[in-house]
């Protein structure tokens, strides 16, 4: 056996891409100004700021005043919520059953509605209409599901909202109805665009497109009104306080260029390895996949293994150097079964018996392979 482990939780966190960290360096001592000063070597810390907030606008399809840099995705998500939320103490949020711990946690200090989600873990696009109404401000729906994988339909998402917009009384016209996405995991294999996707806020998190930990950013629509978590300095339009972050700023702004210039490229090379994985999981009768198999990132495999016990195993393949996990790494120590598969209405045995196995650029078909192997083994060895 190699003593380089094998990694299969690129959902959790991703290595910081070569290319990143080189555009990273300079920001880091040599260029280390406070942005906001006004003598002249400061200046270009602002330009490489205000560069990598262009960068970002680009691949969103976004102005770069409409970008906002946050320390990761939680913050970003929990600017969104709370930023619209704070404005409208009577007013409701809408979210699925199978959001990230980010979303679920601070929009259940509001009046909160969950929509189901159909066993494959699509939303249950009815649920949703009957869960909107004239009360309802914010409707928060993740683009694509950091434990099964699943993908929304965002644009079927931005219509029923457009119409539950124009539907509306003549006493709530006044009251905005804002459209929020998680787009964490998406990032690295879906398009971004924030005006085919119709939404008005969408969250970044650059620890999971190979870019440094703690880098996040936060898209806001013009016009779309936002009360700040942080303030003080009045950095970033006002709704971040603080001095700006540079080099984590220019390495969120590398690596979703990288990951969005060989999105295309590399989810179909994923895709093939997962077919893979599908392939060998048939000749299993034990084995289960969680999630929708056809609207799936093409890394994501999630397997429900009868009988087993998923913490035994995560200890036996890291034995075997394959590291793995059971499902979100932010709720890793929850010792709850995960709410994403009782939203799919899986038992709670069923869940303790599930297996989140996530590819990345490191991943090859021997990778794959030795992975199968050492289930078959382990299942048998029980």
């Amino acid at each position: 056996m190699s003593d380089q482990p094998i990694y299969f939780d690129y959902a959790a966190a991703t290595p910081l891409d070569e290319q990143v960290l080189i555009a990273m360096q300079p920001y880091f001592s040599g260029v280390f100004y406070n942005p906001s000063a006004t003598y002249s070597a400061a200046g270009r810390a602002r330009q490489a700021l205000d560069e990598s907030r262009s960068t970002v606008a680009h691949w969103l399809g976004a102005r770069s005043s409409e970008i906002i840099f946050t320390a990761g995705g939680t913050e970003a998500n929990n600017l969104a919520i709370h930023g619209i939320m704070r404005q409208f103490p009577d007013g409701n949020i809408v979210v699925s059953a199978i959001e990230h711990e980010s979303v679920l946690v601070p929009a259940h200090n509001y009046d909160c509605r969950e929509v189901a989600v159909q066993p494959d873990g699509r939303l249950d696009l009815e649920d949703l209409k009957r869960n909107i109404d004239d009360k309802t401000v914010l409707v928060s729906i993740m683009y694509a599901n950091n434990e099964i994988g699943t993908v929304q339909p965002l644009r079927d998402i931005a219509k029923i909202i457009t119409d539950s917009r124009k539907s509306r009384q003549p006493s709530a016209v006044s009251r905005p109805l804002y459209f929020h996405t998680d787009a964490c995991q998406a990032a690295n294999y879906l398009d971004l665009h924030v005006a085919r996707l119709g939404v008005d806020l969408l969250t970044l998190n650059g620890g999971k497109i190979y870019g440094p930990k703690q880098s996040g950013a936060l898209y806001v629509k013009a016009g779309t009104k936002l009360l700040p978590l942080i303030e003080g300095g009045g950095q970033e339009r006002g709704l971040r306080s603080g001095t700006e972050n540079v080099a984590a700023a220019v390495g969120l702004a590398a690596a979703l260029a990288i990951s969005q210039t060989s999105r295309h490229e590399e989810a179909a090379r994923l895709q093939a390895l997962q077919q893979q994985f599908f392939d060998a999981i048939s000749d299993m009768p034990r084995a289960h996949v969680n999630g929708s198999l056809r609207k799936r990132l093409p890394n994501n495999v999630h397997l429900t293994l009868e009988d087993q016990d998923n913490e035994r195993l995560l200890i036996q393949l890291d034995e075997v150097g394959i590291l793995a996990a059971a499902g979100s790494a932010c709720s890793a120590s929850n010792e709850e079964p995960s709410h994403v598969l009782r939203a799919l209405g899986l038992s709670d045995t069923a869940a303790q018996a599930s297996l989140r196995f996530t590819m990345g650029r490191q991943t090859s078909s021997q990778d794959v392979q030795r992975l199968l192997t050492s289930l078959r083994q382990l299942m048998i060895t029980k």
